[in-house]
């Protein structure tokens, strides 16, 4: 599949890649066997990104970069911008305020011990993790100096995640209701846009959406999105790592987390052919 790049759409999105374990999954159930593969499956996304001549923004679990240290490194030698996902990939639910910003305290600590005192503006709750319920974490961010959130999936398709009537583009996220708009708030919401069709709203752009759904349908939705906006997709390196183990789980649970990994990086490649990316700092202007 590789060869020149062929760019249909002209408007710049997001890319943002979810650099965590295989095991960091919720849907594994706490499952944490020794097997770590984090490195080895960025880099084959790294290769990718080099060979597509793309630019994108790393949410850097902590725990990987505590592991990892030379990864971060050749994450930011390739100038892809470093975005936080946590440290241990707890989603914010399972926190109160005070974890939170240890776990923020570990993260920074790691990173300038890493790179030095580079700036983390980005931050993406694991698991779309902000809504109303956690919207204490707002004020966490802006306490540490971010400039932007990444963690909002406008759609509530299950109880564990999703926000119904949230903005489906970029806006400055207010910090009482974060399906609101407040010019004056210090931070700005990229959510992860749902494909509008009649009265629906189809995820598609990114995780297992991503691998569900043939890479026809995905182009033709995601340009269909573009029409209007520029969209935010994701990757976890794990999703396109053909080494990620396969748990006994539950029927569903074992369909979400492991169909299409066999061809999720070419669906990756395709896209990245198709479509032009960039950091998330750089797509909001932030950088």
């Amino acid at each position: 599949m590789r060869g020149r790049i062929r760019t249909v759409v002209s408007v710049i999105n997001a890319l943002a890649i979810d650099t965590e374990e295989w095991f960091h999954s919720e849907l594994l159930g706490g499952q944490r066997p020794p097997i770590f593969q984090a490195a080895e499956a960025t880099r084959q996304v790294l290769d990718l990104l080099d060979h597509c001549q793309t630019k994108g923004t790393f949410f850097i679990v902590g725990e990987v970069a505590e592991r990892h240290p030379d990864l971060v490194r050749e994450i930011f030698k390739k100038s892809h911008e470093i975005g936080c996902h946590g440290f241990s990939h707890h989603p914010l639910s399972k926190l109160n305020e005070d974890h939170f910003r240890e776990e923020l305290r570990r993260f920074h600590s790691v990173m300038e011990g890493i790179l030095g005192k580079v700036p983390i503006k980005g931050f993406r709750a694991p698991c779309f993790s902000l809504d109303n319920r956690t919207k204490w974490a707002l004020q966490v961010l802006v306490d540490f100096g971010y400039r932007y959130d990444a963690s909002i999936f406008p759609v509530k398709l299950n109880p564990h995640y999703g926000v119904n009537g949230a903005p489906l583009r970029p806006y400055r996220i207010s910090m009482k209701d974060v399906r609101e708009e407040d010019p004056s708030s210090p931070l700005v919401e990229f959510p992860t846009p749902p494909l509008r069709l009649w009265r629906f709203r189809i995820p598609i752009a990114g995780g297992f959406y991503m691998r569900l759904f043939p890479s026809p349908f995905l182009h033709w939705g995601l340009k269909r999105i573009n029409r209007d906006q520029p969209f935010l997709l994701y990757f976890h390196p794990w999703e396109g790592f053909s080494k990620t183990p396969r748990l006994k789980l539950s029927m569903v649970n074992r369909f979400i987390s492991f169909y299409g990994i066999d061809s999720a990086l070419k669906k990756m490649e395709f896209l990245l052919n198709r479509f032009k990316f960039s950091r998330v700092d750089r797509v909001l202007g932030l950088e």
